[in-house]
């Protein structure tokens, strides 16, 4: 019997194989209690905070990447135990076979381990998001969500460092000063994701506007859905998804309509030109008493402003608090039936409503 395990096959024994299988195996079939047991030590861990985080999200945020690092690092480590087979011992395109083996071996570890740490991110920032949630802090929600993403590019670009220099041997450093008129032109198709993400820094840290408000910039209004490393996503008034570069909106005039302190309403009256003057200041004095007297009013003004050969205007402006658009255009409308009401009782028409058109028969 140990002579059958000790057969040599590829350079080495068959028992050097076996080992190897019953540890890949055995790794296969405790994944699943050895990640839940070490996702359980983090969770424990992270409730001493006492957040209040799901426990069923946790494990399965953590465990798919823990199984699969596991078994990777088992099975690599295990297989480097062997000798790497002669028969193998090859080159393609002058790089031995060997050395790609190996190149893709490390590789796959560091992808598995770059992606737990990447879950770990998003574990970290559900903690703190949920922390927030609870705090009522909008704005630390935003950063979490902010360095959250800015976290994840960081170790994504460290993974493909890792790869390039632990998996196959490249100097890094070197890398970057060898790239020449390449290095260059990524250095210039770049430049413009550099400056939105100094431009997303220089959001967070000033704070003119933030998820949630509601904002003016060029000729989109709406509502911040997201801040991004690059960009800002608006929901707009149409209930379109527009994305605009963070670097615009830094340079652009934005108007945070949710930092106001009240709501304008404006309403322009053309009367007819054949209005007396007496009734036109009875309807002037009558709409101020009818604002003055609302209470959701704050300020409200009513001038006979211009004077032309077909009609005389009259503006009617007035505040109130920043309340919800559905609510605004409800007083607005209320207001503007009461305005109408006022018209009636004075007999005032609007310019152009009596205009009549008389047909003549032309002779022949």
């Amino acid at each position: 019997m140990n002579e059958f395990w000790n057969q040599i096959v590829f350079d080495n024994p068959l028992k050097k194989y076996l080992f190897v299988l019953i540890a890949i195996v055995l790794g296969i079939l405790l994944k699943r209690i050895i990640s839940r047991y070490i996702a359980g030590l983090l969770f424990r861990a992270a409730a001493a905070l006492d957040i209040g985080i799901d426990k069923n999200s946790f494990v399965k945020l953590l465990l798919d990447p823990l199984e699969i690092f596991l078994i990777a690092f088992i099975a690599i480590v295990g297989m480097d135990k062997l000798r790497f087979p002669s028969a193998l011992e090859f080159e393609i395109f002058e790089v031995s076979f060997k050395s790609i083996v190996h190149g893709l071996a490390k590789t796959i570890l560091i992808v598995v381990f770059i992606w737990l740490l990447l879950r770990t991110i998003d574990f970290i920032s559900l903690l703190l998001k949920e922390k927030a949630r609870l705090s009522g802090g909008i704005k630390d929600h935003q950063l979490v969500v902010f360095f959250r993403d800015f976290l994840k590019v960081v170790v994504a670009i460290i993974g493909v460092l890792m790869v390039l220099g632990m998996a196959f041997g490249f100097e890094v450093s070197k890398l970057w000063t060898g790239l020449g008129i390449a290095g260059a032109a990524l250095a210039l198709s770049t430049k413009e994701s550099i400056e939105n993400l100094i431009a997303s820094f220089i959001i967070f840290f000033d704070k003119p506007f933030m998820a949630g408000d509601v904002v003016k910039v060029n000729l989109i209004s709406g509502t911040v859905e997201k801040i991004g490393l690059r960009s800002t996503r608006i929901r707009t008034d149409l209930k379109t998804y527009v994305t605009v570069p963070n670097k615009q909106m830094v340079d652009s005039i934005v108007d945070n309509l949710t930092l106001r302190t009240y709501r304008k309403a404006e309403i322009r009256l053309q009367i007819d030109s054949s209005t007396p003057a007496e009734a036109i200041h009875s309807f002037i004095e009558d709409s101020r008493k009818l604002l003055t007297d609302k209470s959701f009013i704050s300020d409200a003004t009513v001038f006979f402003m211009d004077i032309s050969g077909t009609s005389f205007q009259i503006n009617i402006d007035y505040f109130t608090t920043p309340i919800p658009l559905v609510e605004f255009n409800e007083i607005r409308q209320k207001l503007n039936l009461e305005i109408l009401n006022l018209m009636e009782n004075r007999k005032i028409l609007i310019a152009g409503s009596g205009m009549t058109v008389k047909l003549e028969k032309m002779k022949e």
